[in-house]
């Protein structure tokens, strides 16, 4: 692609003496550089690839965007072309060097602490509903029209939700070749706030709840709520849940036009009524808005369904979708691999087992609590871990949660990372105080096995914080790890030791 295009796409300016070269390929990291390539150097949070523009020449790079104000080392004569933020221009490169597919399909994006996976999966059977061939970017994988995407990420320890421009944007151009009308995006505030999306204009954004986490990244609740806000200065259409308290920050940025939901507050544009939990069944509720009454059923259970539900059926709805698609997608919608999903045992288990992505001291708490209802005359069973290299601040307040709402719980690892297990464990533990019904196990394989172990009937064991995600994370590096396999392979054992 001609050079003097991307600088165009990314406001870059051109030099007279370079206009006319061609570009072979984009990258950030200097290994990477290959013959006629452009190299843009990022300042990371631990890294800076300025450095290395002398690395990427070698290679065969022949320009580099850098950023205003950094130092930088290259060649003598080499061209560089300079950007307010290179992360920012980064994207734009990209989408350029792609063909500019945001431009060729229609976007939704999804934002929140929690739910935002729910939310999206949602949507999109609502939208397939309605014979929509939909683009899914999110936390359990990538899709385009149902054909799963590869994430090829660079660091193979990441586990991110929104990919880096270097394969979000040649995933767009796939969905577009696949003739995508819809893609649903869920917009992590790291992607918001280092400019992931900055050639996406939204047709709408959903805004579904702010909760501490990622604080080690953002430094306070205000910075977090105000990476957030980015999403709906960039949307047509910004629905947003009223029960947050951080609803009016969102609020204040949209730029667009701003649609409000509620199970609580008369004032909502959308308000759900007459909400019912049927425990396993699901649930239902009224949902009241201008000029229409829907009834609605979930079939997934837990009282934040009433929450996602709405909030994908208002979304669904304003974009022009039907009442009749609206109902029959939730009405029939499977769960979300990893969010709420119960396992099957077979029939001679008579205890149960349900995976949970629940990393965050609300979600956590919510699933608890959800957990208690739909297993009233049974054992709470957690077991559950931290997260390592992450905010640190959410531990005890985490083992608080789970010491206040569960019956047993055995503490154990969770993508421990660069971080001694040991010492995750010991913050979990400074919010707990009564031992008699805590269990310390920090490998997490043994931690489930023993769960399965010594189940009695009637328990709901709740496996918390890896969801869908089937590898762990440690200071060795990412290795498998099935929890579903390791459910089972215990269960068996079980049995034939109840056998002899």
């Amino acid at each position: 692609m001609k050079l003097e295009l991307l600088c165009e796409a990314a406001n870059l300016r051109c030099p007279e003496a370079i206009v006319g070269a061609e570009v072979s390929a984009i990258c950030t990291d200097s290994r990477s550089a290959t013959e006629n390539s452009l190299f843009v150097c990022i300042k990371g949070l631990h890294h800076d690839s300025h450095a290395h523009i002398s690395e990427a020449a070698a290679r065969g790079a022949r320009w580099a965007v850098v950023e205003k104000g950094c130092a930088f080392c290259a060649p003598q004569g080499f061209p560089v072309l300079t950007a307010g933020n290179t992360r920012r221009a980064c994207a734009l490169l990209y989408n350029a060097f792609c063909g500019f597919p945001t431009r060729q399909m229609k976007f939704v994006g999804v934002t929140g602490t929690n739910g935002k996976t729910s939310v999206t999966h949602l949507l999109r059977a609502i939208l397939e509903t309605s014979l929509c061939k939909c683009g899914v970017i999110g936390t359990v994988g990538c899709l385009s029209d149902g054909k799963p995407l590869e994430n090829r990420m660079a660091n193979k320890l990441a586990n991110m939700t929104t990919p880096d421009p270097a394969e979000l944007y040649p995933m767009l151009a796939q969905m577009a070749r696949d003739g995508v009308e819809y893609v649903l995006m869920e917009a992590t505030s790291h992607a918001l706030a280092l400019g992931k999306l900055e050639p996406i204009e939204f047709e709408a954004a959903i805004f579904t709840n702010l909760t501490p986490d990622h604080l080690d990244f953002h430094g306070s609740m205000e910075a977090y709520a105000g990476a957030k806000t980015e999403l709906f200065r960039k949307s047509k259409l910004s629905v947003i849940n009223l029960d947050s308290p951080y609803a009016d920050e969102m609020i204040h940025a949209a730029k667009g036009r701003v649609v409000t939901c509620s199970q609580t507050y008369q004032k909502a544009d959308y308000l759900a009524e007459e909400i019912a939990d049927h425990g396993q069944e699901g649930v239902s509720y009224r949902l009241i808005g201008p000029h229409s009454r829907l009834s609605i059923q979930c079939a997934i259970p837990g009282a934040f369904s009433v929450a996602n539900s709405m909030q994908a059926a208002v979304c669904a709805k304003e974009l022009g979708f039907g009442a009749a698609a609206i109902k029959d997608a939730l009405a029939s919608v499977g769960g979300v691999k990893g969010r709420m999903e119960r396992l099957k045992l077979g029939p001679t288990a008579n205890f149960s087992v349900i995976i949970d992505y629940a990393h965050t001291p609300d979600a956590l708490e919510k699933l608890l609590k959800t957990a208690r209802g739909i297993n009233p005359g049974g054992r709470i069973v957690l077991v559950f871990g931290c997260g390592g290299d992450r905010d640190a601040s959410k531990r005890p307040v985490m083992g608080a949660i789970a010491e206040k709402y569960a019956d047993c719980v055995i503490v154990t690892s969770d993508n421990s990372r660069s971080e001694d297990p040991a010492t995750i464990i010991r913050a979990i533990l400074e919010g707990m105080s009564q031992k008699e019904t805590i269990s310390v196990i920090p490998d997490r394989k043994t931690a489930i096995e023993t769960a399965v172990f010594t189940a009695k009937a009637g328990d709901l064991i709740l496996l918390a914080g890896k969801g869908h995600e089937e590898y762990e994370i440690t200071n060795e590096g990412r290795k498998p790890f099935h929890e579903r396999e390791i459910v089972a392979g215990a269960l068996a054992r079980r049995e034939r030791e109840q056998r002899q």
